[in-house]
């Protein structure tokens, strides 16, 4: 009886907005018996404890505050074209007024594309991140329809290993022929009305 009380004392206290685990010296069962032919068991496969250990530091997620979301922060920005990696993060500075931010790898300023952003404490990822490598979604139209997709397949594979390439002209390197390795390169989708590969 005492049980069932202290249960409807927690349910009143759940309530008020305070969303997080109570301590509780009993483990709640679960009836499985009106549960799918293939989850009837479910509650033998689990080993369940109400034992929870209420931890004096860092908050619950639902009560975190917004400046511990900022101070860890990782921004995935989609970087439009024109402005440098360089201003976007200057900006991003400003605006949350934040003591560091960096960035994984610098985008030309031409270029749109993702760009992470890494706030305060979380700078500290941004090396483990810039030598992650890159990967680029292709969309290219064909002058003609190929019947064969399987044609279009191995001029596509014809394309992975090391590679002669230009730097295209909204690029801000200096435009020299230079060898570039492409390491892995998959055929999305083929389009046979419109000619157009995605890769």
């Amino acid at each position: 009886m005492a049980e069932v009380v202290e249960i409807a004392r927690s349910e009143k206290d759940a309530d008020n907005g305070d969303y997080m685990i109570k301590p509780q010296g009993f483990t709640p069962a679960i009836d499985t018996s009106h549960w799918p032919i293939l989850l009837k068991n479910y509650n033998l496969l689990n080993v369940r404890t109400g034992h929870y250990t209420p931890i004096s530091a860092g908050h619950s997620p639902l009560k975190r505050p917004l400046k511990e979301y900022i101070r860890y922060g990782v921004i995935n920005l989609d970087k439009p074209a024109n402005p440098s990696s360089h201003e976007v993060v200057a900006w991003i500075k400003r605006i949350l007024n934040v003591e560091k931010t960096g960035h994984s790898g610098t985008l030309d300023p031409k270029v749109t594309g993702n760009l992470i952003v890494c706030v305060d404490r979380a700078t500290r990822l941004v090396k483990s991140q810039q030598g992650a490598g890159k990967e680029y979604v292709c969309v290219a139209r064909l002058h003609s329809a190929v019947p064969d997709v399987a044609k279009v397949a191995r001029a596509h594979e014809s394309l992975t290993g090391a590679v002669f390439q230009r730097p295209p002209l909204i690029s801000a390197v200096k435009r020299q022929l230079r060898i570039r390795t492409i390491y892995q390169s998959k055929l999305l989708e083929y389009d046979a009305d419109r000619h157009l590969v995605v890769f």
